[in-house]
């Protein structure tokens, strides 16, 4: 690869910013030219300033596509000459710098403060977790590209300013660990093998091995810190099979960062109905995946403006009442319509899967995916040792509501789960389950990928980026700031 744009997902992501930025200029010309003409047409019958509003958001939509259009031929230009390059990666949140990042050069303690030039919804998609990696194209002294792992979504990047403000981004950032995170393995560079990681402490061995078939009940559910393992496959010496090295992270490597990835447990989330007992419109989580709720807002909406239309409004005000029930409505028909194509035989399909009797148990590793922080599941057979590949991978809806995504999740980054579905196929073959873990289902966000399948590799590079055989950067080296 000879530089950034060759790599798919980025040119993929820089097109869908083009499009956006197109689709908002259009977006903003059309109603610029609806505004204007029904203001020639009604002059004499509308009160003046009845097309204000309209007007307003036509301009801000041209504005705003134009400016996004812009970014895009900048960051074109920057990825054409330059490649992608693997950083570990801090967010310093403060007043006034709510966007502000630090990156650590790979090959040193040297950092970069930046700023994000985006929306917070932008930033929100490459913000860099816990241990987070970030990939960087272009010049930290002018600016360049920043994007999650696998290279997109894209955003701006540019040098803070001001050296008191500098260095102090900079000090919270190395006090978050910065300067001895690990290394991650350069994108574009040769491939080297990841370093041995230590066994984490929350996995144990056990001398007893359960039958794989049999999930324990809720009541005599083990201690979720314990995963069973056979005692031979963890006594190499005395072991003479000549096994081939796994290719890829192993059990070991993705429990300890997910172990990094842990944050202590929140509240605990609002008990909801069992799936297994009542039907599905019944359970708080399911009639949220199904669209229930954002249908429920629109048609509150709807007949807000409704009641505001029987009240008698004066002939200055209906306009804007009309705008507002036209936006409201067309709400209800877009939202009912996700709710009636994809909401509901989406969770008639989760209820199905969460509710068939032939568990199977699985370890899993809890980790977040740097597109968006959203919670993954990665399986493990129940009886492998440390070094096992995984079999699959299950993204999760965010079981907390929008200011705590993260509440309701297990409470301990691995542990046993046991498997629910297998009876409902994608067009791709692949199935879709529901994972119970505490006593509780945890409501995925797509099918079951399996090992094996295009772009799996590449998924667990994305959860969990390569190390270099040099992981972290020694304590005693001097930060300097560029």
């Amino acid at each position: 690869m000879t530089c950034a744009l060759d790599v798919e997902e980025t040119a993929r992501a820089l097109e869908r910013t083009r499009r956006r930025a197109v689709g908002l200029i259009v977006a903003g010309l059309v109603t610029i030219a609806v505004a204007g003409g029904l203001g020639l047409l009604f002059a004499d019958t509308w009160p003046r300033g009845a097309v204000n509003l309209p007007l307003a958001l036509g301009i801000v939509s041209l504005l705003g596509g134009a400016a996004t259009l812009f970014g895009a031929r900048r960051m074109r230009r920057t990825l054409g000459t330059g490649t992608w390059s693997a950083h570990p990666a801090a967010t310093v949140g403060g007043k006034g710098h709510a966007t502000s990042l630090v990156l650590r050069a790979p090959d040193g303690p040297e950092t970069w403060p930046l700023a994000a030039v985006a929306t917070r919804q932008r930033y929100e998609l490459v913000r860099p977790g816990p241990d987070g990696v970030l990939w960087w194209c272009g010049d930290p002294r002018v600016g360049g590209v920043l994007a999650a792992p696998g290279g997109g979504p894209l955003i701006w990047a540019k040098p803070l300013r001001g050296e008191r403000v500098r260095r102090r981004i900079v000090a919270l950032a190395e006090a978050q660990g910065l300067l001895h995170r690990p290394t991650p393995r350069q994108p574009q560079g040769p491939a080297v093998e990841p370093a041995h990681v230590q066994e984490p402490s929350v996995v144990q061995e056990a001398s007893v091995v359960q039958d794989p078939t049999v999930v324990p009940e809720p009541a005599h559910v083990q201690d979720p810190t314990v995963v069973q393992a056979p005692t031979a496959v963890h006594e190499p010496s005395v072991s003479t099979d000549a096994r081939p090295p796994v290719s890829g992270p192993t059990y070991a490597v993705l429990a300890a960062h997910a172990q990094r990835q842990a944050e202590p447990p929140g509240k605990a989330p609002r008990p909801e109905a069992d799936v297994r007992e009542v039907p599905w419109w019944r359970v708080r989580s399911l009639r949220s995946i199904a669209g229930v709720t954002s249908v429920l807002i629109a048609l509150g909406f709807c007949a807000a403006m409704g009641a505001v239309a029987l009240t008698g409004p004066s002939e200055r005000d209906m306009p804007k009442l009309l705008f507002a029930g036209a936006v409201s409505l067309a709400g209800l028909v877009f939202s009912g319509y996700r709710m009636l194509t994809a909401g509901l035989p989406t969770v008639r399909v989760l209820a199905r899967a969460a509710t068939t009797f032939t568990p199977v148990p699985r370890r899993y590793v809890l980790l977040y995916d740097p597109h968006g922080g959203a919670p993954v599941l990665v399986f493990f057979s129940m009886h492998g040792g440390l070094d096992e590949a995984p079999e699959g991978v299950l993204p999760l809806v965010p079981p907390g509501p929008p200011k705590h995504p993260r509440r309701g999740l297990p409470a301990l980054p691995v542990g046993p789960a046991g498997l629910h579905g297998w009876r409902d196929l994608t067009r791709n073959g692949d199935a879709f389950i529901v994972p119970w873990i505490d006593g509780r289902p945890l409501w995925p966000s797509g099918p079951y990928r399996e090992a094996g399948g295009k772009g799996f590799p590449a998924l667990l590079d994305r959860l969990a980026p390569p190390v270099e055989a040099h992981t972290s950067t020694s304590s005693s080296s001097k930060p300097r700031i560029t």
